[in-house]
């Protein structure tokens, strides 16, 4: 077991209960995922997370793409995240559920990386604490493994790698980070996850003090985000070739 680990790991439920509102009716396709000429462009996004979710469509925002929640497509199952990078996390994701969907899929994976701790949570971020983790009792260990740990030797950084795939396999990955610090007490109440422990680079305040729109600007997913809406939506709409 890897020290980052609780007792066990789990991966997240790719068909488990709705992550928001999506297009129920699924249109066919042409070769490879792609939509027909006039109609959407419709993605399925691999996650069951509600706030990522949420910062998804807020930073992707173009008009002529149309997300999917996975409770439109029920019969796809589990996917472990069973990889030892954020990006082979997100490429499994992405290219098992845009084979189950016969959709283009985009996934995601992230995480806290502490300097201090070796490089944990890692990809072991959501089940820092064990199988039951929660958002609360990953801060609590977190808090645990940092007691003692010196003010200028507190450096960590938020990692993300999204990754687009079709269904005939070709997949793209773009990457963000968020150098910060950890801090040693919990400030704040917005956000999710490490948000109410981390402190930007350059900034006072936690991600968890700050609006959804200002951490956006700042933070991993939304740096990531913002290059995969130019980079995903040119593909998506045949404007560029699609590669690695």
């Amino acid at each position: 077991m890897s020290r980052c680990e609780g007792d066990g790991r789990a991966g997240r439920a790719a068909g488990s209960p709705p992550v928001g509102e999506g297009v129920s009716s699924r249109r066919s396709e042409g070769p490879g995922g792609r939509e027909s000429a006039g109609e959407p462009i419709r993605v399925v996004l691999a996650t069951r997370n509600r706030n990522k979710v949420e910062e998804i469509v807020d930073v992707f925002d173009l008009p002529e793409i149309v997300f999917e929640g996975l409770d439109a497509y029920p019969e796809v199952g589990e996917v472990v995240e069973d990889g030892d990078t954020f990006e082979a996390n997100a490429r499994k994701k992405a290219t098992e559920v845009a084979a189950a969907t016969g959709r283009p899929a985009l996934a995601d994976d992230s995480g806290l990386v502490v300097d201090a701790l070796g490089g944990c949570p890692g990809v072991h971020s959501a089940r820092y604490s064990g199988p039951d983790a929660t958002s609360a009792s990953n801060r609590e260990k977190l808090l645990r493994e940092m007691a003692g740990v010196p003010e200028g030797s507190r450096s960590a950084r938020f990692v993300c790698a999204l990754c687009l795939a079709r269904p005939s396999g070709e997949v793209a990955v773009v990457t963000g980070s968020c150098e910060g610090v950890i801090i040693d007490e919990e400030r704040g109440d917005q956000g999710f996850g490490y948000d109410p422990l981390f402190v930007p680079r350059g900034r006072k305040r936690t991600f968890a003090e700050m609006s959804r729109r200002e951490k956006a600007e700042l933070s991993h997913r939304g740096k990531a985000l913002r290059a995969a809406r130019e980079r995903f939506g040119e593909m998506l709409r045949g404007g560029t070739e699609w590669s690695g």
